[in-house]
């Protein structure tokens, strides 16, 4: 089912209104299935109760169905190993009795030795083993970054970054003023192409003066800041 959003975004470009390079965003986030956040859904529905004269439908709250891993246990292949006697008339069934109970241990000691070599889990670090190289499994480095390095009082500030967590998962971001005060923060999830991204204006309590303000991005393991100027 397609977000219903798309419609009021399609209405609002076609009698261009709003900002247009706002809507195409959230139009591109939408028609490709993208996290649109909820400053991007204010705001189409805002424009879309003043100039379309009603309110866009409330979206269905996305759900990440939880993948269950089933469990693997330690599979232990049992060799058999028989043995070929050539038959004797002089051998004693004494002696025949003997040699199955010597195979039998035999037997059980083989696949003690298999057992361990299998669960021990000890690598061989000689000289001449080679080891895989990994690198290439090193996540995407975590980072942060808005559209524009200047900003005046009412611009749009779009805010986007990359991220090592894996899609849905939440990453924390927020804007110092030049006072260190916290003026604004907002928790955005990460896309499936390990990319997050929202939007936000210049305006309000702690925008009163200008200067450095300081754009943070922090997830569970990860805090990284990036700054912009302010003219008020």
């Amino acid at each position: 089912m397609s977000d219903p959003i798309v419609d009021d975004v399609q209405t609002l470009l076609d009698k261009e209104l709003g900002d247009k390079r706002i809507l195409e965003q959230i139009q591109r986030a939408a028609q490709n299935n993208e996290v649109i956040s909820n400053f991007e859904r204010n705001y189409v529905r805002k424009l879309a109760e003043k100039h379309l004269g009603r309110k866009p439908p409330e979206p269905s709250k996305q759900t990440i169905p939880d993948v269950e891993i089933p469990p693997v246990s330690p599979i232990i292949e049992s060799q058999t190993i028989q043995t070929w006697s050539t038959p004797s008339k002089v051998k004693k069934s004494s002696s025949n009795h003997n040699k199955i109970i010597l195979g039998i241990g035999l037997a059980a000691l083989v696949i003690i030795v298999i057992a361990a070599a299998s669960l021990s889990g000890i690598s061989d670090s000689s000289p001449g083993t080679i080891v895989p190289d990994q690198t290439s499994n090193i996540p995407k480095s975590f980072s942060i970054k808005t559209d524009f390095p200047v900003y005046q009082k009412g611009d749009i500030i779009s805010i986007s970054g990359n991220s090592n967590l894996s899609f849905g998962n939440s990453v924390i971001l927020s804007i110092e003023n030049s006072k260190n005060l916290i003026v604004w923060s907002e928790q955005t999830n990460v896309k499936s192409n390990g990319q997050f991204a929202t939007l936000t204006f210049a305006g309000g309590f702690g925008w009163e003066e200008s200067g450095t303000f300081t754009i943070i991005a922090e997830s569970d393991s990860e805090k990284i800041s990036n700054t912009f100027s302010f003219t008020g």
